[in-house]
């Protein structure tokens, strides 16, 4: 994100069109809030959306003063970036997301990475369990004795 241009933004279309990524290029999809605070930014550096500001022309040399900053105000001093993404995949699977979309969002390529980050509590899992047991015994016309009270 340090090296990020205004020409990979697409606030309409909330995406950021990333030329270069860990793997090549890569499209972000900006949720409401993050599209909203993009178009707060100021526009000053026509080419860098993070500009350094000791050296004009230039994208910041990295972003950790922003997370420290963030973290200060947060009141969370240990957090780590990494442990948003565990975060965002947790929620999105106790939600009742499927691991394919999640890893999507997350830019995985692989469903076995994205269950790693996906920590399941047993509300979900055990709810995920009566909602399939309900569906074989009414596909199965078994009767009501193995179906989910009601």
């Amino acid at each position: 994100m340090a090296h990020l241009r205004w020409s990979e933004v697409d606030l309409d279309k909330g995406l950021l069109r990333l030329r270069d990524s860990k793997k090549g290029p890569k499209v972000i999809r900006l949720g409401g809030p993050a599209k909203a605070l993009m178009k707060t930014l100021p526009k000053a550096d026509a080419t860098w959306v993070f500009p350094d500001r000791r050296h004009p022309g230039r994208p910041v040399a990295n972003l950790d003063w922003a997370w420290v900053m963030i973290r200060k105000r947060a009141e969370l001093p240990d957090l780590r970036i990494h442990d948003l993404r565990h975060s965002f995949a947790s929620v999105a699977v106790a939600g009742g997301e499927g691991l394919v979309l999640i890893g999507n969002l997350l830019g995985h390529e692989h469903v076995v990475t994205t269950s790693r980050y996906a920590h399941l509590s047993d509300d979900p899992v055990r709810a995920a369990a009566d909602r399939i047991r309900e569906r074989m015994a009414e596909a199965l016309g078994l009767p009501r004795l193995f179906r989910r009270p009601a």
